[in-house]
């Protein structure tokens, strides 16, 4: 069996390594930044996530928030 995405639009951004800030703050708090290793921790649904530089931060359907690779985020989704 076979599925699509449905299409939505979501809010993201991108971790950087500059930006820690920006991730904790679009996260609602759900975020930390370890200074030591350049490391985003996103809280998730599912328990601690760690966002690598370079990976998204999305905004689920829920409100949620978990990472994403690069490489996953860009064969998925478009600018809208």
């Amino acid at each position: 069996m076979k599925f699509r995405k449905k299409p939505i639009v979501i809010d993201a951004i991108q971790w950087t390594g500059s930006n820690p800030s920006e991730i904790i703050e679009f996260c609602d708090g759900s975020a930390s930044y370890d200074r030591n290793y350049s490391e985003m921790t996103i809280y998730t649904l599912e328990g601690k996530h760690i966002a690598s530089l370079g990976d998204w931060i999305i905004k689920g359907v829920k409100g949620e928030f978990y990472p994403c690779k690069y490489e996953i985020f860009r064969l998925t989704y478009e600018p809208a």
